[in-house]
């Protein structure tokens, strides 16, 4: 499979290190951008063939991942219109957040193969997870193909609506920020108790670590496993008690609401234009 990335930053950089030499050879990938010692890295650690912008390269691909910033997408369009081989047909793969198919699709000549996803941050360290939701015109193969190249970094969930992607973005896509903040708000709790910095990053990395595993690896429904760690009266009852008072889960359902909303907002302003 030969593959073109029009982009080179982390995301893309996590995709070809989970690709090269292993679902493809490196040299059967090629990366354009701009930056010249993203190429260089790339290029010196996976073998990969590079350009600083889309290049006749691209029109040789199976798959172009387009992983650009979402407000570049109209740009790269354009510059890729003319690269596409229409008896080739290439899927495209977007990975850019809040750019709808339909809108790529048009700023692409009316192009019909198009696979959309959302992964999430954690596939820097090949423990990500991608939402993908494919247009009519993608087949079979390219379906797969484009699984292939997402489950590289992370298992993948497949939509049935694109329109789903807002909720993928909210839950998965922002998620990790969640964690982040919940992890700072741990290591803060633990300094003011008289815990020293060190002490409370251990105690809270290690601790969502290692519950995260638990719940992965259970066939429990993580209620039953909180449940189990919830006794009646005691120290985990005390707490639990106080986050819901303050209103901690709704304010998190609510906030997650929030970012579906704006990622819906972001395909109506990005795509608004023709």
């Amino acid at each position: 499979m030969k593959i073109a990335f029009i982009g080179g930053g982390n995301m893309a950089s996590a995709l070809i290190a989970g690709l090269a030499n292993k679902l493809t050879a490196g040299a059967n990938i090629h990366v354009a951008d701009p930056n010249a010692d993203a190429l260089t890295r790339l290029h010196q650690q996976f073998g990969v063939t590079t350009a600083s912008g889309a290049d006749a390269a691209v029109s040789s691909a199976d798959v172009i991942v387009l992983a650009v910033k979402p407000q570049s997408m109209r740009e790269v369009a354009a510059q890729l219109l003319p690269l596409i081989d229409p008896a080739k047909q290439p899927l495209i793969v977007s990975i850019a957040a809040g750019i709808r198919g339909a809108d790529l699709s048009r700023w692409l000549g009316g192009y019909g193969a198009i696979v959309r996803c959302m992964p999430n941050t954690p596939a820097l360290i090949g423990m990500g997870i991608t939402g993908m939701a494919a247009t009519a015109g993608v087949s079979a193969a390219q379906k797969k193909a484009a699984d292939d190249i997402l489950r590289a970094v992370g298992p993948t969930v497949w939509l049935d609506d694109e329109s789903q992607i807002d909720a993928v973005t909210a839950v998965s896509g922002s998620g990790p920020a969640y964690v982040f903040y919940f992890i700072e708000a741990m290591q803060q709790a633990a300094l003011d108790m008289g815990l020293n910095a060190e002490q409370g990053r251990q105690l809270a990395l290690a601790t969502f670590a290692g519950a995260s595993q638990l719940a992965v690896q259970s066939s429990e429904p993580v209620s039953l496993l909180r449940e189990r760690v919830t006794s009646k009266g005691g120290t985990t009852y005390a707490a639990l008690t106080s986050m819901e008072q303050s209103g901690v889960k709704s304010a998190i359902i609510t906030a997650m609401k929030a970012a579906a909303h704006r990622g819906k907002e972001m395909g109506d302003e990005l795509g608004s234009a023709n």
